[in-house]
């Protein structure tokens, strides 16, 4: 059946990649779901795809390359298909705008985070010009960075979901955009705008509809997601907003867990302590961002905690949860960090007991504050730096996880491994994947399995227990 948007086009494929984070995710799967909705078909092959997008992440260096890069190996398929539609999206295309048609003078779209629901909007107009031209005539770009004042951060509660072979059992629900914190190295801010949180009742609803459709979790995002509704909404009780929320969406029924990300540390406070201590649907695990092991260097990053700030909130954490589960984010090479400074975030590491650590290298960016710094650490530091953490990271882990080989963990079936088919994915409540020999009849359901082997990031398991 065609859309009745496009009326007698046909009916266009469509193919997303995306860079970055799970804001990121969730974006590319909002533009996925407007516009299918208007009649696009997803696909998972770029070589079918009529139209092309990639969804892009400015946090890094590294991340543009590559976006860049894959552009330019697109521009390939045109030769093929000349009327083929490519486009940038994202936090690049935020911060760098009509620059990219520089770059890459063949792309027929740049639009920026600010504007993400008008995507399926300018996807459409520009099909209808290429259907309509000859293939000779020029290509007039769309470009659309522009902030908008009050933009919708999801569409997704208000758009006719398209029916899916297998429905999701996890879900991203976004209640927030922006951040107002100016980390030093951070680019989100310039990117993503100011903080706006989303209305507590249509977030409900969000995912209300989502546990009608099967989804079991749900993981809150935002930017900062516990200083949710901070400027919008008041205290009830002596609860924030963002517990409120919490407490709402634990009351849905049908809904087996909740978690959310990225928090920030001073965000925390005891209302969202006590949390993990009653809410049983909240999972027992905590991603709790601290960036460096160094006061000095937390200060200059701006990041509003010290050392020991942050190990008294692991410590009030474990002490509502003993068995909570705690993640973190590192950053190796800020400008000015010395050896003894990377002792410590070392030393930190240790005493914190985290369960798994997302390490990155410093990368400057030009909106920063921190690019303009003194000291700027040399490559060859930072990659040294980060073989250290990811060694204390492999040997940690290992051990960790090496304790649970024997023991029966609760887990969530995701559906099939994205490395060997063959196999099931489930998530125990401390966030941890977990490998077993199962089948479709396992997927969305909840249930205890032997864990039977380890290594240093996953666990392996036996579902008898659940048969």
């Amino acid at each position: 059946m065609r859309s009745h948007i496009l009326g007698a086009l046909s009916m266009p494929n469509l193919y997303i990649k995306t860079y970055g984070c799970q804001m990121n995710e969730q974006d590319s799967r909002q533009v996925s779901e407007m516009l299918m909705a208007r009649g696009y078909c997803l696909v998972k092959n770029e070589e079918e795809a009529d139209v092309i997008l990639l969804n892009t992440c400015s946090v890094r260096e590294m991340a543009e390359r590559k976006a860049i890069g894959k552009m330019g190996m697109l521009r390939k398929l045109r030769y093929k298909r000349p009327r083929l539609i490519l486009g940038y999206l994202g936090c690049m295309a935020q911060i760098r705008g009509a620059e990219l048609l520089n770059i890459s003078p063949y792309v027929d779209l740049v639009v920026g985070t600010q504007k993400t629901h008008r995507v399926a909007e300018y996807v459409d107009t520009i099909f209808r010009r290429l259907q309509q031209a000859r293939i000779d005539d020029e290509r007039l770009p769309i470009v659309e960075v522009g902030e908008e004042q009050d933009p919708p951060i999801s569409t997704l509660s208000h758009t006719r979901r398209t029916p899916t072979k297998q429905q999701r059992v996890t879900a991203f629900v976004s209640i927030m955009q922006g951040c107002n914190m100016h980390c030093a190295f951070c680019i989100v801010p310039k990117t993503r705008g100011s903080e706006k949180s989303r209305s507590m009742k249509e977030v409900v609803e969000e995912v209300q509809t989502l546990v009608d459709e099967g989804v079991s979790e749900v993981i809150l995002l935002g930017q900062i997601v516990n200083f949710y509704g901070r400027h919008s909404l008041q205290k009830v009780d002596n609860k924030t907003p963002f517990v409120q929320l919490i407490e709402r969406i634990h009351q849905i029924e049908g809904l087996e867990r909740i978690r959310f990300t990225s928090p920030h540390p001073i965000g925390f406070q005891k209302d969202l302590i006590d949390c993990f201590a009653r809410l049983p649907k909240l999972m027992e695990h905590v991603h709790l961002p601290l960036q460096s092991g160094s006061d000095r260097i937390l200060k200059s990053m701006h990041r509003g905690y010290t050392v020991a700030t942050y190990l008294r909130l692991v410590e009030k954490l474990r002490a509502v949860r003993p068995d909570l589960a705690i993640s973190t984010d590192l950053i190796v090479g800020f400008p000015g960090e010395t050896e003894e400074d990377h002792l410590a975030t070392q030393e930190v590491y240790r005493a914190a007991g985290f369960d798994h650590a997302f390490i990155f290298r410093y990368s400057p960016r030009k909106a920063t504050s921190a690019s303009a710094m003194q000291q700027q650490v040399s490559e060859d530091i930072k990659e040294a730096r980060n073989r250290d953490l990811l060694h204390l990271l492999h040997v940690t882990s290992e051990r960790k996880l090496a304790t649970r080989v024997g023991t029966r963990m609760e887990i969530l079936c995701e559906g099939p491994s994205k490395t060997n088919p063959n196999r099931f994915k489930g998530r125990t409540r401390t966030n941890q994947p977990v490998i077993f020999d199962g089948s479709n009849r396992h997927v969305g359901r909840i249930f205890d399995v032997l864990i039977t082997g380890s290594s240093a990031s996953t666990l392996y398991a036996d579902p008898a227990l659940s048969l």
